[in-house]
């Protein structure tokens, strides 16, 4: 399908694709607004569950975590039948991406919005070599097969803790979902399901972090 959503009276184009593919061309996007973001410069952590704060490469970032639930709670949401979440995450150390031994991986990070599961996909932060590859899902969902790093925005800083003389272990991702949302409050929930049982200390040997959230009310009608 090639046609565009337009706002209501600006009528400025607007591409579909951002919206998904479950809304017809005669949709019109009629509101759009940040209801909620944060970088943590301003170490405002209102409406966290299990926040905390820590630096790492002089950035201020919501962390570190590892096998724990992290959520955001907003309230008073303005009226809209969509959300848009556009997260930053750092993903620290050894992560396996798709690796099946059930020792080191898969190691696995999910979000979701209320009770509902958004997105599940995989990191690895592993050197590829054509003879020893372990594969990441992301930017798709797992179990999909993409090389490490796949889809980052930076990949040259150091390791937060296991890795932290390495300038490669350390990766930063940018990604948005938008999901059919018309409550006028939202819990958005982040977790990670790591496996490192040969390591005498795995929150050292595989860890992330939060470097912003954005949230957007968006009205499609």
């Amino acid at each position: 399908m090639n046609c565009n959503i337009w706002y209501q009276g600006a009528r400025r184009l607007f591409p579909l694709f951002v919206i998904f593919s479950f809304f017809s061309c005669a949709d019109t996007l009629e509101m759009e607004q940040v209801v909620y973001t944060n970088d943590f410069s301003d170490l405002n952590l209102e409406g966290f569950e299990n926040g905390r704060l820590f630096v790492f490469e002089d950035d201020t970032l919501a962390g570190y975590y590892h096998n724990e639930e992290v959520a955001l709670n907003l309230k008073d949401l303005p009226s809209h039948n969509l959300l848009k979440i556009t997260l930053e995450i750092l993903i620290h150390d050894t992560w396996d991406g798709n690796s099946s031994d059930g020792v080191g991986g898969p190691d696995q990070w999910f979000f979701g919005v209320d009770s509902e599961e958004v997105f599940r996909t995989t990191f690895s932060n592993t050197p590829c070599e054509s003879t020893y590859c372990l594969y990441q899902s992301f930017p798709d969902t797992f179990s999909k097969t993409n090389r490490p790093k796949t889809g980052a925005i930076q990949t040259n800083m150091p390791g937060r803790c296991l890795f932290s003389s390495d300038p490669a272990y350390s990766t930063r991702y940018r990604f948005s979902k938008i999901i059919e949302h018309s409550n006028s409050s939202a819990r958005i929930y982040m977790n990670a399901e790591l496996l490192a049982t040969n390591s005498p200390d795995p929150i050292c040997d595989e860890s992330w972090s939060i470097a912003g959230i954005t949230v957007e009310a968006l009205t499609v009608n």
